[in-house]
């Protein structure tokens, strides 16, 4: 999978996923920015609320099991500009039986997002010096 990051202008970047997909990409105003799409923050968080709501689900279903409507909340905390918390809240209907709820919430710490997030996985910087 490749993700490639392109500057616009100022901190505004067209960032285009596997030549499928495509976001804009830029800071809020109060860090300089033009708001013109989320931080790259906020994407992180978006991106941890999306995985642990289909990670629940995929397993659920797997399972056979019903599980309504889920919804999933990010808190962040900040510090300056860079998250230093996520608070993530796993909202299932009341009706889930609580040995299930158990189950799904500990299966929602297994996304690969939280992995991430929580420092399971190497990243890797390099310089590369190519035309572009």
């Amino acid at each position: 999978m490749r993700v490639v990051a392109r500057r616009r202008e100022g901190f505004v970047h067209d960032v285009d996923i596997e030549g499928r997909h495509s976001i804009v990409v830029d800071e809020p105003r109060e860090a300089g920015g033009t708001d013109a799409g989320p931080a790259p923050t906020r994407l992180l968080a978006a991106g941890l609320a999306s995985c642990v709501a289909i990670t629940v689900e995929m397993y659920a279903e797997r399972k056979g099991w019903e599980v309504g409507d889920v919804e999933v909340e990010v808190e962040v905390g900040y510090e300056r500009y860079t998250p230093t918390s996520f608070d993530v809240a796993l909202r299932l209907p009341a009706e889930i039986d609580p040995a299930r709820r158990e189950r799904l919430l500990a299966i929602a710490g297994k996304c690969p997002v939280h992995r991430i997030v929580a420092g399971d996985v190497d990243v890797k910087l390099t310089d590369r010096v190519e035309p572009l």
